[in-house]
């Protein structure tokens, strides 16, 4: 996941109308070769600029509706001086999405939050999970699970969600990189196939869900590079145990600008995908009438093995899965719920509405 610019505009935006930015202001950059420690990296570093902790899944109820949903913790650290002793200064700022994509509705359901950290509002801990925004919450449990309270408009979730494999540390052991500059890149982990129980509730009626979901964690300082117009992101959980996270940086042209992924074979090995080993082939668009934006919903996903080639078809689950966060200064964007080959997961598609200014 590559998201920093999302909630970088935000930020922004709620931090300099009130406090002064400190000009010589710097955040740590991402180098290879750090070493990573559970659960203590599963909690906030908020030296670094940007964060999240991104959660997708797909689940049926017990009345075999399919559904999926989307739940995202970010943090930003904002440029000011850490040294400030006034308790109004923004030294953390928390933003959270969240969405159900339903297809009996053709539509998401879909919520944001975002506030400073401090006064009892909003916080990101550190050496494990435990984030929160008013009632939002989630944290890992003492027994390893991960918990989501989630009571959005319209719709709430209640989940759990249990580990059954050890983390990925995505691109070259947890160091991905996102261009060609080395230092446009993210410390990243991931954890696929986790399981899923618990509750979804739309309107007044609750369901009790069950599937498989998948942890995204990353971390950073720097922006994509100049010429970086979007990107196309997806993370797949398949019934054999394996699992698949590519992406492709979209250049002005259109074309990748850079790209990644790791495979997860069903034994367990994983294997790093190169710039050079994924291609996404557009199969079909979706025009959106809220917003004129046409999005590739359905990709033919090329990846190179030692074997040969693997080729996966992503169909959305229904093509309407467009999220517009305008109204709190977050870019327009398409997430949601795909099927491919014996496996599901999330697909998201950015810059399509309008290119990303990095």
């Amino acid at each position: 996941m590559i998201r920093w610019f999302f909630f970088g505009i935000a930020a922004y935006a709620l931090t300099t109308a009130s406090v002064a930015q400190t000009p010589d202001f710097s955040y740590p950059d991402v180098e290879p070769g750090r070493a990573f420690t559970f659960p203590q990296d599963h909690g906030a570093h908020p030296d670094y600029r940007t964060e999240w902790w991104y959660v997708t899944g797909t689940v049926k109820t017990t009345k075999g509706e399919e559904l999926g949903f989307q739940i995202t913790f970010f943090r930003t650290r904002p440029r000011v001086d850490a040294r400030n002793p006034s308790k109004f200064a923004p030294q953390q700022i928390l933003f959270a999405h969240t969405a159900v994509s339903d297809p009996s509705i053709g539509k998401l359901l879909h919520d944001q939050r975002s506030a400073r950290s401090g006064f009892g509002i909003a916080e990101a801990k550190v050496g494990d999970a435990d984030i929160r925004i008013k009632d939002w919450r989630f944290l890992r449990l003492p027994d390893g699970r991960f918990a989501a309270k989630i009571k959005a408009r319209g719709f709430s979730l209640n989940l759990l969600f249990k580990p059954t494999q050890p983390a990925i540390l995505q691109g070259e052991r947890g160091y991905s990189q996102k261009g060609p500059d080395r230092k446009s890149a993210s410390y990243y982990y991931s954890l696929p196939q986790m399981a899923v129980t618990g509750t979804i509730t739309r309107g007044e009626s609750t369901a009790k869900v069950t599937g498989r979901s998948w942890l995204d964690r990353e971390w950073s300082s720097r922006l994509l590079g100049a010429g970086a117009v979007g990107w196309d992101w997806v993370g797949l959980n398949f019934d054999d145990g394996s699992s698949l996270m590519a992406f492709r940086v979209r250049g002005k042209n259109g074309r990748a600008a850079w790209a990644g992924g790791t495979y997860r074979r069903a034994n367990g090995n994983d294997l790093t995908l190169k710039p050079n080993d994924v291609r996404f082939t557009p199969t079909r668009t979706w025009r959106s009438k809220r917003t004129g934006a046409v999005y590739p919903v359905a990709q033919i996903l090329t990846i190179k093995l030692p074997e040969g080639e693997k080729r996966l078809e992503l169909t959305p689950m229904f093509a309407d899965q467009e999220l517009d966060a305008r109204s709190s200064g977050l870019p327009v964007y398409w997430e949601g719920l795909v099927r491919t080959q014996n496996g599901r997961g999330y697909l998201e598609l950015t810059g399509y509405a309008a290119p990303l200014s990095m």
